[in-house]
């Protein structure tokens, strides 16, 4: 398929598109809109700083891995509440998030992002679908990432995937760390992501949890950070699944296979909680 594009010369503001979010709450059709949005974003030194604090990334000169991620989150929104978009964007579940960085994300002053949305499959909770974002520079495709979000109460004709799952492996503890009480607020000021599940244990409660919970992609660049001595520079894959959400204030344990081409990691609670499995790869 040839997919049409809508070229921006800047995204909406983000003020404007939660209030566009907050307007729609209903399923309304269940097929994904073709389109895509492209759109040029250049790198904040201010932003990138304090994204590199908040998640414990070294200053190396390059972009931590999951960076362009934020860079393309107003991108990401605009694509999510735009009129043919079917689903609400309030209530969507993170299952997954997989990244690529193809090359060194160095010397970057900005990249042009292409986001849309593919692969909608029925799920025994309703259907899911990937949020797929891209990034180049003037050599060609140089970033890549994919979120697999869940629409619940969605019907689809088809029958949902086998979704058994294997026991996860046992593996040595790499760190911990300690996700306090306001650590989804100080994300949110870093990325832009203000979803109130992740606020307060008042604005969390109007959505079914007991307090607030941690952003999984917090989760997921802490780990990155954690583990980047196991990576190379460039050419891997970082993959997670995410599975019960970082209830705040708690302590989390982060545990990983020795550096090498390929390893696995997970991220556990007390109380025998599972938080997040993941894997890497070189490509």
């Amino acid at each position: 398929m040839t997919r049409p594009w809508h070229d921006l010369h800047s995204p909406d503001s983000r003020l404007s598109l939660y209030l566009r979010a907050l307007g729609k709450r209903k399923i309304r059709g269940s097929q994904l809109p073709e389109q895509g949005l492209r759109c040029f974003l250049r790198v904040d030194p201010a932003n990138l700083a304090a994204y590199r604090r908040l998640c414990h990334f070294a200053d190396d000169g390059r972009l931590p891995g999951t960076y362009p991620h934020i860079m393309a989150f107003s991108l990401q929104l605009q694509l999510l509440t735009a009129e043919a978009f079917p689903f609400p964007l309030l209530g969507l579940v993170h299952l997954h998030n997989s990244l690529q960085v193809l090359r060194p994300l160095g010397g970057i002053d900005g990249l042009r992002f292409a986001v849309y949305a593919d692969n909608l499959q029925p799920h025994e909770k309703g259907g899911t679908f990937d949020l797929v974002t891209e990034a180049e520079d003037g050599l060609g495709l140089l970033w890549r990432e994919t979120s697999r979000m869940l629409v619940r109460g969605l019907k689809l004709d088809a029958p949902a995937a086998d979704l058994t799952e294997t026991t996860p492996a046992a593996l040595p503890e790499a760190t911990r760390w300690y996700a306090d009480g306001d650590i989804g607020r100080r994300y949110a000021r870093v990325c832009g992501d203000y979803n109130p599940i992740h606020l307060s244990s008042l604005t969390a409660r109007l959505f079914g949890f007991p307090r607030a919970i941690a952003h999984g992609m917090w989760s997921k660049a802490m780990a990155l950070a954690a583990l980047q001595g196991h990576l190379p520079k460039a050419g891997y894959a970082f993959s997670v699944d995410f599975h019960k959400p970082v209830r705040l204030p708690s302590e989390v344990i982060l545990s990983a296979s020795e550096a090498g081409p390929s390893g696995e990691l997970r991220l556990d609670g007390h109380g025998g909680l599972l938080h997040m499995l993941g894997s890497w790869r070189t490509l």
